[in-house]
């Protein structure tokens, strides 16, 4: 299958990461980087040098070429600075997918003005209140061609969904609260106290303060938690949850407590979530016994990594399930995941039709 030729549509912590994961792979193509408040030059220090994740150390470094050009070793993608998809030349550019992490686009009608200009499909990374969203590991195989703007969901749902469709599954949840404890959000809250007038506690010191919110990072957690309903139906209006912001720059932690349908020892969930961690969800989902903590899984790309040692029950019908994801660096391996399968969907219709 030819390179996935992709332009990236705003350039702050998710599109930069996106843009790392897909360098390193061989099946996409990024074609151009939109955002309107980065030039060319200061795009390139910006995902060169991670506070987080730290420098870019892959064989081919990005390169200076004009202010309109960057170069990844020899290959050019071009930079823009529009704040509107008229702006940017997508058929010219032959691009075939947007992945929309401006933030601002997460509604199907603003993501789908990127099509109106060449793109034939758009990815929002976050969750959207009317685009079909898609958990890689859970219902990725509900897509269809037809189907033009997707989301991704969010970082936490992308956590939960893999956790609760085992236990679902195996063992039928009934109802449920989920806490997502979750690193600071550079989009949203403040670095010393200041003005939020959506949600005035989020506009306390993020570093000094564990801060109750309902939001995670960008999204409003009534939102989020919708998501579970769409990605896994039979989940629909089972869950209900809030979030703590803590003084951490990466790495969040879901903590979920439900009621069981079927009786169960912890001890049988942790091997039914260990066998799924082996074998359908073996990437996506994780599993780990030792005595960790946040910073161990700064880096790792799977979606959620179930703590066995840190979950308990109180009976065979309740019981609090931990399980950890790289907020940052996960999420966006699943972006670019999601955009292969869809891509690979695609393909296999287009082979169909021209063998029938």
């Amino acid at each position: 299958m030819a390179k996935i030729k992709i332009v990236i549509n705003g350039f702050g912590r998710i599109g930069r990461l996106v843009t790392r994961v897909a360098l390193q792979r061989d099946d996409i193509e990024i074609v151009a980087i939109n955002d309107p408040n980065i030039n060319a030059k200061y795009m390139i220090y910006m995902f060169k040098y991670d506070s987080v994740h730290g420098k870019w150390k892959h064989q081919h470094e990005l390169k200076l070429k004009d202010d309109k050009t960057i170069l990844f070793g020899d290959h050019p993608i071009r930079v823009f600075e529009g704040r509107d998809p008229s702006y940017l030349p997508l058929e010219e550019l032959q691009a075939e997918y947007v992945v929309e992490a401006s933030g601002c686009m997460t509604d199907y009608a603003r993501a789908a003005a990127h099509m109106q200009f060449g793109a034939r499909k758009v990815v929002i990374t976050a969750p959207s209140i009317d685009a079909p969203m898609f958990v890689v590991g859970v219902n990725e195989k509900d897509y269809t061609p037809d189907l033009k703007v997707v989301s991704n969901a969010s970082c936490a749902i992308n956590c939960l969904a893999p956790l609760a469709k085992v236990i679902h599954e195996k063992f039928g949840i009934v109802e449920g609260l989920m806490t997502t404890v979750h690193s600071m959000a550079g989009g949203v809250q403040k670095v010393v106290d200041a003005h939020c007038q959506k949600e005035w506690r989020i506009g306390r010191a993020a570093g000094r303060n564990i801060i109750p919110s309902s939001n995670t990072a960008r999204n409003d957690i009534d939102l989020d938690l919708s998501a579970v309903g769409k990605v896994l139906p039979a989940l629909d209006g089972k869950l209900k949850g809030m979030a703590f912001c803590i003084p951490t720059v990466d790495v969040s932690v879901v903590d979920l407590t439900v009621r069981l349908e079927k009786q169960a020892s912890y001890e049988e969930i942790k091997n039914a979530i260990k066998t799924e961690s082996e074998g359908s969800l073996k990437g996506i989902l994780g599993y780990t016994d030792d005595d960790v903590v946040s910073t161990d899984f700064l880096g790792d790309n799977r979606s959620s990594i179930f703590d066995a040692k840190a979950g308990i029950a109180l009976n065979d019908n309740f019981v609090k399930l931990v399980s950890w994801y790289d907020n940052e660096w996960a999420y966006s391996t699943r972006v670019i995941d999601l955009i292969c399968h869809m891509a690979s969907v695609s393909q296999d219709e287009s082979s169909q039709a021209a063998n029938s």
